[in-house]
């Protein structure tokens, strides 16, 4: 494992997390994704062959690393049972019930309509295009309000 040396402090070369998703039915994807959950287009390519990539924007992105015993945890709290792939997205929404019903609506299939966690947010699961398994998801405090429940806080406030 790299270890970044103390007196350099966090490195940060990265300026962006973007997901490439492979969808054998490319328009329904970007229909459902982009006029459907609502993700704004930034650019899109295309060449004479046929290729066609469009880039939507999804607002901040963040990388999640959890353990196995988290991951489990997570479907059982939001699903009830083990059903999430190695990777998982989750789209962070103002109003996931709202969200649930019209991506559904578009051809989503719920695998479990939105639920409380004890991490307090609202989450949902589905099936969506693209072979994606996702989650929406409205947080219900603010991060400084996590912050101050048990559990929660950074890897280094664990280790002090």
């Amino acid at each position: 494992m790299a270890e970044v040396p103390e007196e350099s402090g966090p490195v940060s070369g990265v300026r962006q997390l973007r997901l490439v998703v492979e969808a054998e039915d490319y328009e329904a994807a970007l229909a459902f994704y982009r006029d459907v959950l609502g993700l704004p287009e930034q650019v899109a390519f295309s060449s004479g062959d046929g290729a066609r990539v469009t880039i939507l924007e999804a607002g901040r992105a963040t990388l999640e690393i959890a353990n196995p015993a988290q991951k489990r945890l997570i479907d059982e709290v939001e699903v009830g049972r083990q059903v999430a792939p190695k990777f998982r997205v989750a789209f962070e929404v103002d109003d996931a019930r709202e969200t649930t019903d019209r991506l559904v609506s578009a051809g989503a299939t719920e695998v479990a309509p939105p639920t409380v966690t004890p991490w307090q947010s609202l989450n949902a699961r589905l099936d969506a295009p693209a072979g994606l398994h996702i989650t929406v998801f409205q947080e219900q405090l603010s991060i400084e309000e996590r912050a101050g429940r048990e559990g929660f806080g950074t890897e280094a406030e664990r280790a002090e």
